[in-house]
């Protein structure tokens, strides 16, 4: 099944068309239009300006998905190619970048009688760990692209960060969640603190990977919390990333030069600040991922979502859950498909529309605030 994936729901424009199978997940084609030197001079994205730039960059990308070199071995007889199905994020997201992919797909689905997937974000990010390549071995891709469930997913990226049980790929079940803050967002924020620029996240990773990460001793929120299976969403497989946001904003105020809007620190103080905060994160994500993971038996632990990039959260979980239980089987994406992408939505979609799960084009709405679970 040829599955077109379009994405829009926060400040990337991606679009993927993906050869999907049970046997494997092969990206034919994709390109992403990046809003984030626009954003940077706000310090972060306004919806507003994000929702133009969806509009400017979704028909040029569509178009360059589908004129790939790829696409034309898929055309037969000279006909024009379309794909078995066109899958598309509905939510959650910034509505003004979600109505420009589903308005896109809704026009896509009309005019080549294509049947049309609703899918939600969150889910595509699930499912980013089992996109392939074919140039890897056969026997690896098609491992790659199975995901054996029960499976917890961590999502952790600039608006979510959650603990899911996926009993297949179409189910999901709220563990844990964040009380305030994701902890993609409490990384920008304090990276703003520094004089980052916008994402400053991935810049406190930079320095934090030269720095002493028990220089300062920054608070684990709601680390020690009584553990209460019935209780889902609570406390003991929750997070709160508000407080240690606001302990390094008093510690910079009190250990910084202090600029406008910003802090100032010597160099080595700088990397020993960035490492304390990031392992600080990186300590209660595991944490809340490792009580689960004994409390509920997965065979698959999933890390997903743009934080999923970061190297000391990926290296970190899969040692923990390693000394745990060797066999564990920890997935993460490649890089490139940490951030928002169209193949990802692609082959969450494949799973929906193998059970027929469509939707109408002039039926699908987009909901900003719509639960995966």
């Amino acid at each position: 099944m040829i599955v077109l994936g379009i994405e829009s729901s926060c400040d990337d424009t991606s679009v993927a068309l993906v050869d999907c199978s049970d046997e494997g997940f092969f990206v034919l084609s994709e390109k992403t239009a990046s809003q984030i030197a626009v954003h940077k001079k706000y310090g972060g994205v306004v919806p507003e300006v994000a929702g133009r730039m969806h509009a400017e960059n979704i028909l040029p990308v569509i178009e360059k998905v589908l004129n790939h070199k790829n696409i034309k071995t898929l055309k037969h007889k000279n006909k024009p190619f379309v794909p078995d199905a066109i899958a598309v994020t509905a939510g959650p997201g910034l509505v003004t970048g979600l109505v420009v992919g589903v308005e896109a797909a809704k026009t896509l689905s009309y005019l080549w009688d294509v049947p049309l997937v609703a899918v939600n974000h969150i889910a595509g990010h699930a499912h980013s760990v089992q996109i392939g390549n074919r140039t890897s071995a056969i026997r690896s891709l098609i491992a790659d692209s199975q995901i054996q469930y029960p499976a917890l997913s961590l999502i952790v990226s600039g608006g979510h960060t959650e603990l899911l049980l996926m009993s297949d790929p179409t189910t999901f079940e709220l563990i844990g969640k964040t009380r305030d803050d994701a902890a993609g967002e409490c990384f920008d924020k304090v990276g703003k603190l520094l004089g980052f620029d916008y994402p400053g996240g991935p810049k406190i990773s930079q320095f934090a990977a030269n720095g002493d990460p028990r220089a300062i001793q920054f608070p684990r929120p709601m680390l020690n919390e009584e553990m209460n299976f019935s209780a889902k969403g609570g406390p003991a497989f929750g997070w709160s990333f508000a407080g240690l946001k606001t302990a390094a904003l008093y510690w910079l105020r009190d250990n910084a030069t202090n600029k406008p809007k910003t802090y100032h620190l010597k160099p080595k103080t700088l990397k020993d600040f960035c490492a304390s905060f990031e392992q600080a994160i990186v300590d209660v994500l595991v944490a809340k991922t490792l009580r689960a993971a004994k409390g509920y038996s997965p065979q698959t632990i999933i890390l997903g979502g743009g934080v999923s990039a970061n190297q000391k959260l990926r290296s970190v979980l899969t040692e923990t859950m390693h000394e745990w239980n060797p066999k564990s089987e920890v997935r993460s994406p490649k890089s490139e498909y940490a951030m928002d992408n169209g193949a990802m939505i692609a082959v969450a979609g494949y799973y929906l529309a193998k059970k027929r799960q469509f939707t109408r084009w002039p039926d699908i709405e987009v909901d900003p605030n719509w639960k995966v679970y």
